[in-house]
């Protein structure tokens, strides 16, 4: 594990918790009562993922009920603070050392919780030339003049065999989004929160469509900057920062699109399917937002059909 020196801001009456304990197992996909607030996302789910830089301190809020009081947050690790009388709102300070550090918040009564799988990433600048601790990671190029859709990441989330099956929202883990080189028992991640929470979104049109799906086979998540210019993709693509997916319904685990429209065959034609879900999804009051960009594509002799999912700014269709 990576150790970085960097230092957290010193606040009063902080509770400090320096014992980690193994990660949450994933929580039931009913909603809870509550959301959380955080960086100005507020999610309806039971599990979420946060990440954050070594120290970083970030503020969580209960949302969606009127009061907050009462609610406690109980964090694996690092520190946590209340902000405020009425409750429900605190300030949590980052351990310094990369890793998965889960908090939960929990009602009143005990009686229902939403857990946050925070990373403390290894940031962007913490490693030089191209390899991260064996794991080939390669050159972001430099930020294109006038692209707003392109920042660069903060920084890599380490995955393990210890961590890899951790659930990151409801209905996907945390190695359904790793790139596909070759690599070790050691390799990094970006996620994007909102990419989780738009899959999450279209999942549950999908079902409401009248379709049977676990979840999305990802075929293809994040890409690092190496493995994007190997396989001759586009320069600034939205799946080096972690902000795209190119996925399909998969649940006879042939690992190729289900039949959707039921003609015998898996093919563009099922693609097409998925994609008009999708895009009718963005188009709904609670979409607005989300999607940002969506394609579509056949099958070839190394893939199936399956369409792209993306959460840039603005609006591309394909």
């Amino acid at each position: 594990m990576v150790r970085l020196a960097c230092t957290g801001l010193a606040l009063g009456g902080l509770t400090a918790v320096t014992a980690a304990r193994p990660p949450e197992s994933p929580a039931p996909p009913t909603k809870p009562v509550f959301a959380v607030r955080y960086r100005n996302v507020v999610s309806p789910d039971r599990v979420r993922v946060l990440t954050v830089v070594p120290g970083e301190n970030v503020t969580l809020e209960v949302a969606g009920i009127a009061s907050g009081s009462g609610f406690v947050a109980r964090p694996s690790a690092g520190r946590i603070a209340s902000l405020g009388t009425a409750g429900g709102r605190w300030v949590w300070s980052a351990p310094l050392a990369p890793g998965l550090y889960p908090i939960q918040v929990v009602s009143p009564d005990a009686g229902d919780s939403v857990t946050l799988q925070a990373f403390v990433v290894v940031p962007l600048n913490g490693f030089q030339g191209e390899v991260l601790n064996g794991y080939r990671i390669g050159r972001y190029p430099e930020k294109p003049r006038g692209g707003s859709s392109y920042s660069l990441p903060a920084g890599f989330v380490e995955v393990t065999p210890e961590n890899e099956d951790v659930f990151v929202s409801p209905h996907f883990s945390l190695k359904q989004f790793l790139c596909k080189q070759p690599a070790g028992s050691r390799r990094y991640v970006v996620l994007n929160k909102r990419l989780l929470v738009t899959l999450e979104y279209v999942l549950e049109r999908v079902r409401a469509a009248g379709y049977r799906a676990t979840t999305f086979h990802v075929m293809s998540g994040y890409r690092t900057p190496a493995y994007n210019k190997a396989i001759g993709n586009v320069k600034f693509s939205q799946h080096q920062l972690g902000s795209a997916a190119d996925i399909f319904i998969d649940e006879n685990g042939d690992g190729r699109m289900d039949d959707l429209n039921r003609d015998g065959r898996s093919d563009i034609r099922d693609a097409e399917v998925l994609y008009r879900i999708i895009d009718a999804a963005s188009a709904r009051p609670e979409g607005q937002g989300l999607i940002g960009g969506i394609g579509k594509y056949p099958p070839t002799r190394a893939h199936g059909p399956f369409v792209h999912v993306d959460v840039r700014p603005g609006h591309a269709r394909w």
